[in-house]
């Protein structure tokens, strides 16, 4: 006899990749010559957590009464507003926003789900997807439905996303599309300009028919390559019935993992139903974790609007996307050599690597000591954790342990 409510027993303990990396640590721990690229955290090449000088910087210039005091539920204006310019800056999408902060871009997920979604509905994204958006699902009484992400020629597969998002509509009389560019997690994948304005075009259609919500996740979009972030003049101006929504963290661009600082944008040019998403993004805040972290929503607000603040957090980032591009291009290079096939790879913390048994790819690696995280038809390779000198020696082992 058990006090849990069925749908909460027997649930697991851990995140799989968490699992994963905590074996990685145990057998390094033995002396064990280890490659651990299993978790989504970027790690300099000498196997330290990389951190951003000026970010801690600005956390100890924050007034302690002030960081030690409740932050409002919906999170300080002064952060609100910079990550809405940060975002956005020179589109109109910045006066058509309205912004809340969440517990990370998780928060962001969840909030998301909870109020666009009615419950035993499905969120709409490609089949290659970040695990915690089923978690977020479940735990919220909803699913996941996909689409194949990939198409023959190795693009974005536009016709398969609107076909299934039609489909999906035709059930459920609304959709909530999450689309994680740019750099994709766990394939790597960012869309070029004609495969946003294609998705644009993809949502106008449909959104015609149904109220769509398209959910942008943010997260790693600031290692991508140059013009990446210009995705919002990509899609122009959506249609009424298309509520764009954007799921922004601190924790990759600031390296800021443990402070849980994120924000919900809601874009909608209507004033009225602007306050309407508001209060209920709010309400849900204040249902969930209430407040945020204030040490760190000052401090993020305070990198993000001071001049000096923000060139030193810049510079700071630049070094660890230039880290990062040394092993995107040097992985690429060995990729190509070795015959490993990937999806297009310009940036980010992951890329795929296909297999046809992910999961005897995975454990085959493993054997020899490389840490990668299956998927259905691919394992995640995440190079943020990877050390330069590493990468040739684990594409090597992938090419020796891969099934076609």
């Amino acid at each position: 006899m058990t006090s849990l409510i069925p749908a909460s027993t027997g649930r697991p303990a851990d995140d799989p990749i968490f699992a994963l990396n905590a074996e990685a640590q145990r057998r390094a721990a033995l002396g064990e010559k280890v490659i651990n690229a299993s978790l989504g955290a970027l790690m300099q090449d000498d196997g330290q957590l990389a951190v951003m000088p000026a970010v801690h910087a600005a956390m100890r210039a924050v007034d302690p009464t002030r960081a030690s005091a409740y932050a409002p539920i919906a999170g300080d204006t002064p952060f609100l507003e910079a990550v809405v310019r940060d975002v956005f800056e020179g589109t109109p999408f910045v006066d058509q926003s309205v912004c809340v902060a969440t517990a990370g871009g998780t928060g962001a997920v969840h909030h998301a789900v909870v109020n666009f979604l009615e419950e035993g509905q499905a969120l709409y994204t490609s089949d290659y997807f970040w695990g915690p958006y089923k978690i977020i699902a479940n735990h919220t009484r909803r699913a996941v439905e996909t689409f194949p992400m990939f198409d023959g020629a190795g693009r974005f597969n536009v016709q398969a996303f609107e076909s299934g998002l039609e489909a999906l509509l035709q059930r459920q009389g609304r959709a909530l599309v999450i689309l994680n560019f740019p750099c994709h997690n766990p394939t790597g994948y960012s869309l070029d300009e004609a495969e946003w304005r294609a998705v644009a075009a993809a949502l106008e259609r449909v959104g015609a028919k149904a109220p769509v919500t398209l959910l942008v996740d943010f997260a790693y979009a600031r290692y991508g390559k140059p013009g990446s972030t210009r995705w919002p003049e990509w899609i122009g101006n959506l249609p009424a019935s298309v509520t764009l929504l954007v799921a922004w963290s601190a924790s990759k661009s600031f390296a800021q993992y443990g402070s849980r600082v994120g924000a919900l944008i809601a874009v909608t040019p209507d004033e009225e139903l602007r306050r309407q998403v508001g209060n209920a993004l709010s309400y849900s805040c204040r249902g969930t974790w209430s407040n945020c972290n204030h040490l760190g929503l000052l401090a993020i607000a305070n990198l993000l609007q001071d001049p000096e603040q923000r060139a030193a957090a810049d510079a700071d980032r630049a070094k660890l996307k230039a880290l990062i591009d040394q092993r995107v291009e040097r992985f690429n290079a060995c990729a190509e050599r070795l015959g490993l096939r990937t999806p297009r790879y310009e940036g980010g913390f992951f890329v795929a690597v296909f297999s046809a048994d992910a999961a005897e790819t995975q454990r085959r690696a493993q054997e020899q000591g490389v840490f990668v995280v299956p998927l259905s038809g691919a394992v995640r390779v995440a190079l943020c954790s990877t050390a330069l000198d590493d990468v040739e020696p684990l594409a090597e082992v992938l090419a020796r342990t891969v099934t076609e």
